[in-house]
């Protein structure tokens, strides 16, 4: 083939791509959304447009051809997989235009079931009626009608904003605020248990009231218990006494299972059993000794700083000195070896809570006196004898004492 052939074969094929090309640009203007570009059609022209220009070429000339033309229909496929995804990305972000505002819609109806249903307490509407009104004062009479409707407007807002806020409350923040509550709680019923027999009466209430909200916290169970044994100490019916310390003793033990290092827990406890030793056989009694003092030295181990441990060791101890001859055979008999004590070391344990705490109770004075009396030194008993006289009679425990203390003034002035 002569070069002018030649140069009018590679003319030829260069306008014919740049007919595809002007081809494919028209297309894309007129195609409508959606339709995708046919192949085969471009692929129909290409080998027309071949078939002119080269049907009586050389093979070598024919595969040239073929190759330009191979990789214009590559192009092309590529090309049209382009505008399709263009023209899919389109129809999506349409249908996302159309869906948002309906989404709006449904979160809006959505937090207003939500708040059709958690609101209006008759409480809540006095408190959203008591703030806009105290808000009302404030503005003058000119303002009165339109600042008036802003107002209650804004602390409806509020009320509603707080609910929102109350129902979209972590599982973190519902425990810290009943925490916080059983704080105050416990801290309100501290403070009774110190007043008189009606505030112990009160706090006793207030347990009672959150007992089943509470039955499992080992601050408020002990607490309980202590309340029990409040009742116990200021009623003189033998049947309630009864009553209440078999109630007391179920909480402290219940305390004491959930965690066996509280030392109120032990502390009261083993004051149940004490208490519940008035109301049994020997055996009975005997075993609850057992319980005392097992729980008691527990108390001691953990809160070695409390006098009242110390005073009630001098209790069991002295309890113990004065066991009769049958008690300590069914001690023995039950348990192997009865509990074995002193009047020494009952007077060690008084000595220990006046040390720790002078003028610690009436209670305490009297036992003083007694062990003294025991151990044969009468100037010492009358000298605690005369502590307990200057302290005033405020429980019953304290006019059992005192009661006791003029029984052990007669003996000791005979």
């Amino acid at each position: 083939m002569s070069p002018f052939e030649n140069k009018a074969l590679i003319l030829g094929i260069m306008a014919g791509t740049a007919g595809i090309s002007l081809m494919l640009i028209w297309y894309r203007k007129i195609r409508k959304p959606g339709a995708a570009v046919h192949v085969p059609a471009f692929l129909d022209v290409g080998n027309r447009l071949n078939s002119v220009g080269l049907q009586n070429e050389a093979p070598a000339e024919q595969g040239v051809v073929m190759v330009l033309h191979g990789r214009q229909l590559q192009m092309l496929e590529k090309l049209n997989g382009l505008l399709v995804s263009v023209d899919e990305l389109k129809r999506e972000v349409k249908f996302l235009k159309e869906a948002i505002p309906k989404l709006e819609e449904l979160v809006r109806s959505e937090l207003q079931r939500k708040r059709d249903v958690q609101r209006v307490s008759p409480s809540h509407r006095a408190t959203k009626r008591r703030k806009a009104s105290g808000a009302a004062e404030t503005t003058s009479s000119e303002e009165a009608e339109s600042e008036g409707g802003y107002l209650t407007a804004h602390t409806d807002s509020e009320g509603e904003f707080e609910e929102e806020k109350g129902w979209m409350k972590s599982p973190d923040t519902i425990v810290k605020s009943e925490e916080e509550e059983l704080f105050n709680l416990l801290q309100q019923v501290d403070n009774l248990h110190k007043g008189s027999e009606d505030d112990k009466k009160e706090g006793f209430r207030l347990l009672i009231e959150k007992g089943d909200k509470y039955e499992n916290y080992v601050d408020f169970l002990w607490r309980l218990a202590r309340a029990y044994g409040d009742l116990f100490e200021m009623t003189t019916d033998a049947g309630e006494k009864r009553k209440y310390v078999t109630d007391g003793k179920i909480k402290a033990e219940k305390a004491v299972q959930l965690d066996a290092r509280s030392a109120e827990s032990h502390q009261w406890f083993a004051i149940m059993c004490g208490y519940m030793s008035q109301f049994e056989s020997v055996q009975n009694k005997i075993r609850n000794g057992y319980l005392f003092k097992e729980h008691l030295d527990k108390a001691i181990e953990l809160k070695p700083q409390d006098p009242l441990l110390y005073y009630l060791n001098g209790r069991w101890c002295y309890s113990v000195a004065q066991l009769s001859w049958i008690e300590k055979k069914v001690a023995a008999a039950l348990f192997g070896t009865p509990p074995t004590s002193t009047v020494e070391e009952a007077l060690q344990n008084f000595l220990k809570a006046e040390e720790m705490r002078p003028g610690y109770s009436k209670c305490n004075y009297v036992y003083l006196a007694k062990c003294y009396k025991d151990l044969g030194q009468k100037n010492n008993a009358l000298k605690y004898c005369d502590s307990a006289l200057s302290v005033l009679s405020v429980t019953n425990e304290d006019k059992e004492a005192q009661k006791d203390l003029e029984a052990l003034l007669l003996t000791l002035k005979l």
